[in-house]
């Protein structure tokens, strides 16, 4: 074998790689700035026309990068603390809790508060931030955070309360990312103006719609064996006309439009306990 001639193959293949990822990224970058193309003005006038309200806290992030993190492995030794519960964990990587005395997550006023719960009964609840009720299926999701801000739509740091008709938790289950680090080189992000005018470039916030708020998250890139990398992410929250709430996922470095369902969430944790069993 001519390894020198093998060696210039590999190296011409890898330079069109990266050219090819290079011209993608630019290309992507440049879709989600086409609120700069457009003009503020034109932007606001969008709005005006679609009567669509936008006067939320504007939120700058300054340290928005690539995130990587590791499967949280647990121990049967450090959930001994947790009280009034029984722990079964699965696979060393989710948690499956009963709880032996059914405790409420209503506050006196009749509303939901999980504060409490996850102080006293979830192993470093105080990690996850609330984010969705389902009332039909009576079960609250919450999302790991990292850096103060939530991930996503991870079902690797999730934890779902269960409750039953008179509002008492009855079970939950857990899992948790660790030992995350941050990538040393900075890329460029969507500003939160840049990320919603690129929903009203894209016609996706409806007419007569009003944003609610917009947060600064994390939303997953790739999973590896064991380790699973991601970006920063915009969610920004609309309320329309009818009152129905809608999330919007916007990519802050690539720009696309990330499309998240809760019921993908669930069929991936489903496909992974039949996994298990089988």
């Amino acid at each position: 074998m001519d390894w020198n001639k093998t060696k210039t193959i590999f190296i011409v293949v890898f330079s069109i790689l990266n050219i090819f990822l290079y011209s993608l990224y630019i290309n992507q970058r440049t879709e989600a700035q086409n609120v700069q193309v457009a003009g503020k003005t034109s932007i606001e006038d969008l709005m005006k026309q679609e009567n669509i309200t936008y006067n939320v806290p504007q939120v700058v992030k300054n340290d928005f990068s690539y995130i990587s993190a590791n499967i949280k492995t647990f121990t049967e030794e450090e959930l001994v603390p947790l009280e009034n519960q029984s722990i079964e964990i699965i696979d060393n990587k989710r948690i499956e809790s009963e709880m032996s005395t059914p405790v409420s997550i209503l506050n006196t006023k009749e509303e939901y508060y999980f504060k409490d719960f996850l102080t006293k009964y979830v192993w470093n609840g105080a990690e996850y931030e609330f984010w969705k009720v389902d009332e039909e299926a009576r079960k609250a999701i919450f999302f790991q955070k990292v850096n103060g801000e939530p991930i996503f739509y991870s079902s690797n740091a999730t934890l779902t309360i269960y409750w039953d008709e008179d509002y008492e938790v009855t079970h939950y289950e857990q899992r948790m990312l660790e030992e995350f680090s941050s990538e040393e080189h900075k890329k460029e992000v969507l500003s939160q103006d840049e990320a919603v005018g690129s929903l009203v470039t894209r016609g996706l916030l409806k007419l007569d719609s009003k944003v609610l708020k917009v947060t600064p998250g994390y939303s997953s890139l790739v999973q590896l064996t064991g380790k699973q990398v991601f970006g920063p992410t915009w969610n920004i929250r609309v309320e329309l006309k009818d009152g129905t709430i809608e999330d919007h996922f916007i990519s802050a470095i690539e720009g696309k439009v990330i499309d998240f369902k809760l019921d993908k969430l669930e069929e991936e944790e489903l496909d992974e306990a039949e996994d298990e069993k089988e």
